[in-house]
């Protein structure tokens, strides 16, 4: 079997000890003779899996005591709905920052269920950097201020968390950079991240979300959308993504034991990008049009001066094993994701190939 390297946006790459582990718990979860992904979510065993992810995913973040923890269905791509319902109880208008295609999906999910101000904006700019924290204007009714940590297809990532009063609760969604480095949760009211990014595979959602903001919901909004019953419910209200949680939780030990945590892994992170990046700026046939401040260490996009060399690229890369390198169907060009589970050994073999493929289309 041979292991190529992955640089999709998402489902990313997860890490092959992940992989190998799963694999031989596959059949027969730790002698229990069944799978986990056939066990019962109200049994001991997955109740010891949940709970062992929680205390984890805990661990690394050093999420405090006043925070609730959710692992959640529907993706990133459903909480677009489900904050404005939770958040909303009190009044007030939801707040957003726009940045780019996810950040206006969640616009406009909030402005088809009820109404959204724009506070900021990097239409202006070409979605090429993010607004200055000095441009952000709220609305003198601000239930919350929503934004977008990093723009999965863009490559555009905030440099700063934005500073707001203290009754005005931060939400970002953080789907492809959290667990990429340390991060201060105590900051933000409520953070969510789809899964198949840094956590796991497909199927499930992290929402890590203060305790004082469970009251907020409205009256009517749907019984599953309730921050507030998932958490009574420890997420099982209904039957949970069981196997996509026993990887996450596999992903978090991963984290802690063999990489030794987010600070080591920030090292990793950083040094993948730096070592693109430089090898596109040096290029004369590569591009990245993102300020370099706002560079995703997370989604590198580029392109070629020429576009006939595209199809080219994509399939000499496939041949030397850089796969999913195609950039999104809206933006075009190319697109290296760098996740936790890149390898750097990965973006050295992608740096040498770009250089090959210059020099022989120079």
């Amino acid at each position: 079997m041979t292991r190529h390297y992955n640089f999709c946006a998402g489902p990313a790459a997860l890490p092959v000890a992940v992989l190998e582990r799963a694999r031989d718990e596959l059949l027969d979860y730790r002698g229990r003779g069944l799978s986990v992904m056939e066990m019962s979510h109200r049994s001991a065993e997955f109740n010891e899996i949940a709970e062992r992810a929680e205390r984890d995913l805990r661990d690394l973040l050093a999420i405090p005591d006043n925070y609730r923890v959710l692992f959640l269905q529907g993706g990133a791509t459903l909480q677009f709905a489900m904050l404005p319902y939770n958040l909303l109880g009190q009044g007030g208008t939801p707040n957003y920052i726009d940045t780019g295609i996810w950040s206006k999906k969640a616009i406009d999910e909030a402005k088809r269920l009820f109404s959204a101000h724009i506070a900021a904006s990097s239409r202006d700019n070409g979605l090429s950097a993010v607004p200055r924290p000095e441009a952000i204007a709220l609305s003198d009714d601000a239930a919350y201020l929503h934004y977008t940590g990093n723009e999965t297809i863009g490559g555009l990532e905030f440099d700063y968390i934005p500073e707001l009063p203290e009754d005005v609760p931060l939400v970002c969604d953080l789907s492809s950079s959290i667990l990429s480095r340390p991060l201060d949760v105590s900051r933000f009211g409520v953070i969510y991240a789809g899964a198949q990014k840094n956590i796991g595979p497909a199927g499930l959602t992290v929402v890590i979300l203060r305790d004082d903001l469970l009251e907020r919901g409205r009256a009517d909004m749907p019984s599953l959308f309730s921050y507030q019953a998932m958490s009574e419910a420890g997420s099982m209200v209904n039957t949970p993504p069981t196997y996509a949680w026993y990887l996450a939780g596999l992903v978090f030990q991963w984290l802690k034991n063999e990489v030794g945590g987010l600070a080591a892994m920030a090292d990793i992170n950083r040094r993948k990008a730096q070592k693109l990046y430089r090898a596109i700026d040096e290029s004369q046939l590569y591009s990245n049009p993102i300020d370099p401040v706002n560079r995703s260490w997370m989604n590198v996009p580029f392109v070629l001066a020429e576009e006939r060399l595209n199809a080219g690229f994509l399939e000499q890369a496939e041949q030397a094993g850089l796969l999913n390198l195609k950039g999104h169907r809206s933006v075009g060009g190319m697109r290296a994701s760098l996740y936790n589970a890149v390898p750097e050994e990965g973006v050295e073999a992608l740096i040498g190939f770009m250089r090959e493929f210059e020099r022989k289309n120079a």
